[in-house]
C-alpha cells in the first residue's frame, strides 16, 4: 500500500483529500501539514511514496517545495492540486518535477484516478528494479520449461502487446511486429535492454538490425505523438494517464504536446530501452 502525505494551507481541502483516500482505499495516510516548512521537515523522515500538495502556499510555494525535495534526492511522486489555470505556471510545475496536476475544486473521481495511476507507475518502476537485480542469476538453476508451455506463453505475450499497441494507435506500424519479436526474445532469454545493447540483440533476430531499429523507432515516435494528442484532447483520458509516464517519459510527452500545439519548434524524444522494458512489465501485469 502506498504511503501518502498531504500539504495544503486549507484544512478543508486536507480533510476532503483524506476522506477520498480512505473511502477509495488509495493508500496509507502517513501525515499532512498546513505549512510547507513543516512539510520539508517531515517528508525526509516519513519518506512517502506519493505527496499531494497545493501550488499556492505561504512561506514556500508548491513548485519550490518540489524542487527542494528533489535536490535532497526525494523519491516521492508529486501530485499538485491547485486552482491556478495558467498553462505557463503548470508547465513550470512539470519542469520542476511533479507527476500530475489536478485543478481545484477537487473532484473525487479525478483524484482517485490519478492516485491509482501514479501508484501503478510506482509499482512498474519497483518491478523493473527487482527484475534488474535478479537478472544476474545462474541459468543452470532455472527449472525446465516444456516447449508447449513456452509457445503458449509467447502467444499470450503477443496478444497482450497487440492490445497495448492498439491503445497507442500503432498496431499497423511496420516496427510493431519486430518489437513483438524483440519482446519474445528478451522474455525467453530473461535479459533486459537496460543491461544489453539493442544493436547486439537486434543482430541475433534480424538480418538487417539497423533497419529494424529504425522501424521500431518510427513506431514508438508515432505512439508518442498519439499519446500527446490524447492528452491535448482529454488530460484524464485513461490511455494517456496510464502510458504517458510508463512507456514514455512524461516530460517528453509534454514537449510533444507543446509541439503539436505549435508552441515548440521541436517535439519530445523517445527512449527505446525504456519503452520495451516497461512494455514487458505492463504485459506481465495484464
Amino acid at each position: 500500500m502506498m504511503k501518502i502525505y498531504i500539504v495544503d494551507d486549507d484544512i478543508s481541502v486536507i480533510k476532503m483529500l483524506e476522506e477520498i483516500i480512505l473511502d477509495e482505499v488509495l493508500g496509507e495516510l502517513i501525515g499532512s501539514s498546513l505549512s510547507s516548512k513543516k512539510a520539508l521537515e517531515e517528508i525526509p523522515i516519513l519518506k512517502p511514496d506519493i505527496i499531494l500538495l497545493d501550488l499556492l502556499m505561504p512561506e514556500v510555494d508548491g513548485t519550490t517545495l518540489v524542487e527542494i525535495l528533489k535536490e535532497q534526492e526525494c523519491q516521492s511522486k508529486f501530485i499538485m492540486i491547485s486552482q491556478v489555470s495558467s498553462k505557463k505556471i503548470i508547465g513550470e510545475a512539470y519542469e520542476r518535477g511533479i507527476t500530475f496536476y489536478i485543478s481545484k475544486p477537487v473532484n473525487k473521481r479525478e483524484v482517485a484516478t490519478v492516485i491509482r495511476n501514479v501508484t501503478d507507475n510506482i509499482m512498474i518502476e519497483q518491478n523493473l528494479d527487482k527484475i534488474k537485480k535478479v537478472l544476474n542469476f545462474d541459468s543452470h538453476n532455472q527449472p525446465t520449461v516444456s516447449p508447449s508451455s513456452v509457445t503458449g506463453q509467447q502467444d499470450s505475450l503477443e496478444k497482450k502487446i497487440k492490445v497495448i499497441f492498439s491503445r497507442l494507435g500503432i498496431l499497423g506500424e511496420s516496427g510493431c511486429d519486430e518489437m513483438i519479436k524483440l519482446c519474445k526474445y528478451i522474455k525467453e532469454g530473461k535479459i533486459s535492454l537496460t543491461s544489453n545493447k539493442l544493436k547486439d540483440i537486434s543482430n541475433e533476430i534480424s538480418d538487417n538490425p539497423k533497419a529494424m531499429e529504425q522501424r521500431i523507432r518510427r513506431a514508438i515516435n508515432r505512439g508518442l505523438s498519439n499519446i500527446a494528442s490524447l492528452g491535448i484532447e482529454d488530460y484524464l483520458n485513461e490511455v494517456f494517464v496510464k502510458y504517458s509516464n510508463t512507456l514514455f517519459d512524461f516530460e517528453q510527452v509534454r514537449l510533444e504536446m507543446e509541439y503539436l500545439r505549435g508552441k515548440k519548434a521541436y517535439g519530445g524524444k523517445i527512449n527505446i530501452k525504456k519503452f520495451i522494458d516497461n512494455l514487458i512489465l505492463l504485459v506481465d501485469e495484464m
